[in-house]
């Protein structure tokens, strides 16, 4: 069986991040889950700090397949990241990967 990780890496202004975390953890990920496309997701904070300033993490989705992976993309994707992008505009930078599940241990 095939299952993906779809992984969000964010990096988070300092001036909002403590909002950011209690929106992510009280509204974004639920909604995320609401959708019925992942099996379950980790929120966690990346240790390696940059002299720019801000904080980065990352939320990982484990998602079943890639065709419920491509479900979620057209049917709820642009709307959840549009409310994102509207909260927090100009205060993160976000890039999103695919990772294929080869084995768990």
């Amino acid at each position: 069986m095939e299952k993906i990780v779809y992984n969000v890496t964010v990096k988070i202004a300092d001036s909002v991040e403590s909002d950011w975390i209690k929106w992510m953890e009280k509204v974004h990920i639920p909604a995320v889950m609401e959708t019925a496309c992942f099996e379950s997701a980790q929120f966690q904070k990346i240790l390696r700090q940059d002299d720019d300033g801000g904080n980065s993490y990352a939320i990982q989705y484990l998602c079943p397949s890639m065709k419920t992976l491509h479900g979620y993309q057209v049917h709820h994707a642009q709307r959840l990241q549009k409310e994102h992008h509207e909260k927090f505009e100009g205060h993160y930078v976000a890039f999103r990967t695919l990772m294929e599940v080869k084995r768990f241990y």
